[in-house]
């Protein structure tokens, strides 16, 4: 029996996608610790009803404020001190970075970073962000330096951490996204028209919600029956959406906004087109949702979006930050509504094949030598 500390940011991503993981730790007789910050007293039952123990710690996960980030650092390092972990596996930006550098100066345990995307500082347009990105890659350098291993969701985050000399290539291992419990996100058959559109996004501008607000826009001018929603909350990033804004695109009537939404599944079978323009992913959760529920989709030709979609099949790839060409597929999927079923069964058999949440975690746990 081992002694697994999952690190995480927030403690909703411990039960929805870490979840079955947790379950498959515990399963195998392993004694399984998690982390996150600012966790509910209902979401502490819901982790713990998984046979898992839970700890709170502090992380702030947007942003480089040194003296918060040091607190992170300092807090972890005590944990892995007092756990004595046989194993730790962090995933998402800060805590892979802090644990990571944690481990390496607390404990014997094995380290395995998961990286579910490189997120707003690898997006290079400006002297400031040029910057960060030198500052993070730095950070995880520090950290995965001494790492069993390193886990991508894509290949093309997987090229950019060996390509910048973040770590060696022996070390870095690819899996098929979070993995979607097929189960639990059921095949459904596409609803009844009028034909409706759907995204489900935090407000991010990086998600590609002004860009389908615009191709919304000019779709329902010449369909005006269509439906354009967005479920999703608000994010306190620096490239967050105000709300105010969102609230602009309803009430012209372009997009419904339904706010953010703990269970997304009605709304997934209540459309026909899911739609993410986003400019960057690991492995868009949602999207494989909606596959696994049955729907086309409709996403951007960028890093763990473009895996997803075989063009022509199963949906539609399309630059991102491409108005037009979101228009011209969105446009196809009205004016072909009998090819969307065919489409539909297409994503959940990819679903099925590739993202299935269970072998998803089996290529994990042997990654990481638990098979």
């Amino acid at each position: 029996m081992l002694k697994i500390i999952i690190i995480g940011a927030l403690p909703s991503s411990l039960i929805n996608f870490r979840g079955e993981l947790i379950k498959s730790f515990v399963e195998n007789d392993h004694k399984v610790i998690t982390m996150a910050s600012g966790a509910t007293a209902a979401e502490i039952d819901s982790i713990e009803s998984l046979g898992a123990k839970y700890i709170d710690y502090s992380v702030q996960r947007n942003g480089l404020n040194p003296i918060a980030d040091l607190k992170t650092f300092f807090k972890l390092r005590k944990i892995f001190k007092a756990e004595k972990a046989d194993l730790i596996l962090a995933y998402t930006i800060k805590p892979v970075i802090w644990g990571g550098i944690a481990a390496r100066l607390s404990t014997n345990a094995k380290f395995y970073g998961l990286v579910t995307g490189l997120g707003f500082a690898f997006q290079k347009s400006s002297l400031k962000r040029n910057l960060l990105s030198w500052a993070v890659s730095w950070l995880y350098r520090q950290a995965l330096s001494k790492a069993s291993g390193t886990i991508f969701q894509n290949p093309d985050n997987l090229k950019t951490f060996t390509d910048k000399g973040i770590i060696n290539t022996d070390k870095a291992h690819r899996v098929n996204g979070s993995g979607v419990d097929l189960e639990y996100f059921s095949k459904s058959n596409l609803p009844i028209y009028p034909l409706v559109f759907l995204t489900v996004a935090r407000l991010l501008g990086e998600k590609g919600l002004r860009e389908y607000s615009q191709a919304a826009r000019q779709v329902i001018k010449k369909y005006p029956d269509v439906v354009f929603n967005i479920v999703g909350p608000e994010d306190p990033s620096p490239d967050g959406i105000p709300l105010k804004e969102v609230n602009a695109w309803h009430k012209v009537g372009d997009i419904q906004y339904l706010g953010g939404k703990e269970d997304v599944r009605p709304f997934i079978n209540e459309c026909h087109v899911f739609v993410l323009a986003s400019y960057h992913e690991g492995m868009p959760r949602t999207v494989l949702e909606a596959m696994a529920i049955g729907r086309p989709i409709l996403t951007t030709n960028v890093p763990g979006c473009r895996e997803t979609v075989i063009s022509g099949e199963n949906g539609f790839l399309v630059d991102k930050m491409n108005v037009e060409q979101l228009i011209d597929k969105m446009t196809w999927f009205i004016e072909n509504q009998k090819q969307l079923p065919t489409m539909a069964n297409k994503s959940h058999e990819f679903a099925k094949e590739r993202y299935d949440v269970h072998k998803v975690n089996h290529e994990l746990m042997k990654i990481m030598e638990l098979k």
